[in-house]
């Protein structure tokens, strides 16, 4: 079965074709350079980009791979959760194609998306397995039962991780997007420099809190700030390496933490690690000094948001019958999508 996926959540456009469970294409435009400047994604600059953008991918695509719109057997777009435009801007696009070509068309969940792409890395996966989703939106903890069951264990009850990230690395004066700032900083810094909280570390549910992290950086940072520094004044760049690194290893030693404490309780080895913080090194290494348990880490192409991953989903939902009419609406919220019932997750 061959699906082309379309992807505009957020501040990545992606198209890709799918055949089965292979990437015949997947193209992906970033708009990281464009919003760098604002600190930020700015919602109406990210709308104008990706209606500037997914046309022009699309046409490389079909040029790229000479496959004709008649041959396709699907069309899979991301119907939420993201930026309501971004999103319009994808569904409308989607649903231009399937009534010109009289294609089956399937809105799929981007979380899932980002669960399916360990399928295209790892053909041989299976359910059951517990899945660590990370990302600039959402920090969940979710048991795979079967490739259409997935329920909520485990959440975050303020920021996600990725979010964290963001709001950390802004402090510290780093860059934007955070993560990959921190992460390139704190591999010059010693983890154990300072001392910060692992918010629900010995709790004995799934769920996380970022947000007592990021105000504890926060207080160290005008802890050392006083009498010595100004507010315009920099810190010394072996401060900011070791509070990123310091930062980090609480935000990694919860996530490990939490996820394979999921695992065990439920009898399951196998962990999949989804999502763009997915992609940061320590997190990574981490996992693999872990013990007891099968970890699978998608590549990091597969990690932020991309297309690929919302073809596969489509290739799923095709097979089973699964198709949405010219009437599919965008779903901004993740947790509305649950309450409406148009989600898989539970």
């Amino acid at each position: 079965m061959l699906v082309l996926g379309i992807e505009t959540s957020c501040d990545e456009t992606s198209v890709a074709l799918v055949e089965d469970n292979a990437i015949v294409e997947n193209l992906v435009y970033s708009q990281i350079e464009t919003h760098r400047v604002f600190g930020g994604v700015v919602p109406e600059i990210a709308a104008r980009e990706h209606l500037k953008r997914l046309p022009i991918l699309f046409l490389e695509l079909i040029q790229k791979t000479n496959v004709k719109l008649e041959d396709v057997d699907g069309i899979a777009v991301t119907k939420g959760p993201g930026l309501i435009g971004a999103l319009l801007v994808g569904v409308s696009f989607a649903k231009g194609l399937a009534l010109r070509y009289g294609k089956p068309l399937v809105g799929v969940n981007h979380i899932e998306g980002h669960i399916f792409a360990n399928y295209l890395a790892y053909p041989e996966l299976k359910p059951p397995f517990i899945v660590l989703m990370v990302s600039g939106g959402h920090t969940l903890i979710l048991k795979v039962e079967t490739t259409e069951e997935f329920t909520i264990i485990g959440r975050s009850v303020d920021d996600a991780v990725g979010e964290a990230f963001d709001k950390i690395a802004r402090l510290l004066g780093l860059g934007y997007p955070g993560g990959p700032e921190i992460d390139k900083v704190a591999k010059l810094g010693n983890p154990q420099a300072f001392q910060f909280p692992r918010p629900k570390f010995h709790d004995d549910d799934y769920d996380f809190s970022f947000s007592g992290l990021k105000t504890a950086v926060l207080y160290e940072i005008q802890r050392l700030r006083k009498g010595r520094l100004s507010d315009t004044d920099k810190l010394p760049q072996e401060i900011v390496a070791d509070l990123a690194a310091s930062a980090q290893e609480a935000m990694i030693d919860v996530l490990v933490h939490k996820v394979t404490k999921a695992a065990r309780d439920h009898g399951i080895e196998k962990i999949v690690i989804a999502g763009g913080v997915a992609a940061n090194s320590r997190l990574r290494e981490r996992l693999k000094e872990t013990a007891g348990f099968e970890f699978f880490l998608p590549p990091l192409e597969l990690c932020s948001d991309n297309a690929a991953m919302i073809a596969r989903v489509g290739v799923e939902l095709l097979k089973k019958g699964h198709s949405d009419d010219l009437k599919l609406e965008p779903e901004p919220n993740f947790f509305e999508m649950l309450k409406s019932g148009t989600s898989k997750i539970s």
